[in-house]
């Protein structure tokens, strides 16, 4: 078959003076060939006729009415789908072969009969004005922090100008980790874009209905650094594109480094941070030109940060000597019982004040229905009330470590309940008002040399390794100086300098 680009070179030949013969062997045609397209002056794609015919019938016309019905009905069905009710609809009719017919039939059918399609209108950026945020979800890259499980959100601050990206890791996507992750992309960028962009989180958000479209914690941190909080609608995330294309590319450059490191375990979480932080810097040294140009756009910075924490006051301690906060409980000391405290939420741990003094400082839970029970707060009514351990509700946090853990074990199959839960918990007091990890590793000894378990030998063990050995008094003679003058007159007889 010929083609346009034949005809176009032969006439190419013609108009330089060779005859039709020469012409049509240079370009690889047949001269009666040459000749009609000489005569019609035109190329082969506009003299073929288009093909509007069928060369046999098609299979889908009978019934070709209900699969379009069943389209308008609902526009997502699937081909297979469709194809696999019509088998059984009618038996025997409609081969496996004949699915990417009807395929093809549903596409021409949705391409010109079917419902428009959403449209994306590419946006354009300017300098300074968006700043976009999310929460991305680092579970899938399997990273360790010492062999152990690290699952945490990253919390991904752009400019959607110069695609200048930084971020936060943290765990939960409250209203904390919002403020501290936008804070710190603010002061490490050095000044403020006009607007910031976030979906619809239910921290910054209202539900729909709500006359105030932020919640108040929000719209305070927006107002404290002058930048006009800007939502998608309900929906769309495609409206937040920017920070939703930066995830994939950020979490996949990770990917990427993980492999060229060789290994996705860390020694700490600070090794990991700086890993984090050195593959942004990496990413962001392509963008210097557009970032230079926000930088001299971007608003001042207040004069301080704002805390990032949620302060509830008057918060009753319970008669467990416990705390319900945000849906989790925590233990505090059981002097607090029966009195209101105030709670500083913060990104990874709370506090607990009262009467304006910092009384514990204690890890948050991320999630909900939750607990945290020190036993240091309980241990001395445990010890005065021991029948109440084998059935206390959070029993399983009296145990610090293994060996406590298999101590009371060892003391349940020795004792009945009742003696088994005195002597343990007179151990687990030792631990609380001395060392835990000095009776720690006094079980430790005693189990693994097959000992009985006992309150007295495990106190014994813990003096005898508590005791220290006397400071011996060390004696540094007085030096000899002559020995000194000896050596400076060798020198000298011998010439050395």
């Amino acid at each position: 078959m010929v083609k346009d680009k034949q005809v176009r070179r032969l006439f190419e030949m013609l108009q330089t003076g060779k005859t039709l013969a020469s012409a049509a062997a240079i370009t690889d045609m047949d001269e009666k060939t040459a000749r009609k397209y000489k005569r019609l002056r035109m190329l082969p794609s506009e003299v073929e006729k288009p093909h509007t015919w069928r060369t046999r019938q098609d299979p889908f016309d009978s019934v070709w009415e209900k699969v379009s019905a069943m389209l308008n009905m609902n526009f997502g069905l699937q081909g297979k789908t469709i194809f696999r009710y019509l088998q059984r609809e009618y038996p025997g009719q409609f081969a496996d072969g004949q699915l990417r017919t009807l395929q093809r039939k549903m596409k021409i059918w949705r391409a010109t009969e079917g419902p428009g399609r959403e449209v994306f209108f590419p946006q354009e950026h300017y300098p300074g004005v968006l700043g976009a945020s999310d929460f991305t979800c680092m579970n899938q890259l399997g990273i360790t922090i010492a062999g152990v499980q690290f699952d945490h959100l990253f919390y991904h601050f752009v400019l959607t100008y110069s695609n200048w990206e930084t971020g936060t890791i943290c765990f939960s996507e409250n209203f904390e980790s919002l403020s501290e992750g936008t804070q710190n992309a603010l002061w490490e960028l050095g000044g403020v874009p006009k607007e910031h962009l976030t979906d619809r989180l239910s921290t910054a958000v209202n539900k729909s209905g709500n006359p105030e479209k932020f919640t108040d914690r929000y719209a305070a941190l927006m107002r404290h650094y002058n930048m006009n909080a800007r939502r998608t609608n309900p929906a769309s995330p495609n409206e937040n594109g920017d920070i939703e294309e930066r995830n994939h590319r950020f979490k996949e450059a990770v990917e990427q480094s993980l492999m060229l490191r060789g290994s996705r375990d860390f020694s700490t979480r600070e090794e990991y941070a700086l890993f984090l932080r050195e593959l942004l810097d990496q990413l962001n040294s392509g963008r210097r030109k557009r970032f230079g140009e926000e930088l001299k756009m971007l608003g001042r910075l207040p004069m301080k940060h704002l805390e990032s924490c949620n302060r509830l006051d008057k918060v009753k301690v319970r008669s467990s000597s416990t705390i319900r906060v945000n849906h989790n409980t925590y233990s505090v000391n059981s002097r607090l019982i029966g009195e209101h405290v105030n709670i500083r939420l913060y990104v990874e741990h709370l506090e607990v004040w009262y009467g304006q003094k910092k009384v514990e400082m204690i890890p948050r839970l991320i999630g909900e229905n939750k607990h945290y029970i020190n036993y240091r707060h309980v241990i001395d009514w445990l010890v005065r009330k021991p029948g109440a351990f084998a059935n206390y509700k959070w029993r399983e946090d009296m145990f610090p470590t293994i060996w406590f853990r298999m101590a009371y074990d060892s003391l349940m199959k020795a004792h009945v309940t009742s003696v088994a839960a005195k002597n343990y918990l007179k151990i687990l007091k030792l631990a609380a008002r001395k060392s835990e990890s000095a009776v720690d590793e006094a079980l430790r000894i005693m189990i693994n040399q097959g000992m009985k378990i006992d309150f007295e030998t495990v106190e014994d063990l813990y003096e005898s390794a508590m005791a220290m050995p006397l400071v011996k008094e060390v004696v540094i003679p007085q030096p000899d100086l002559s020995v000194y003058d000896e050596l400076c007159q060798y020198a000298t007889t011998a010439g050395v300098e």
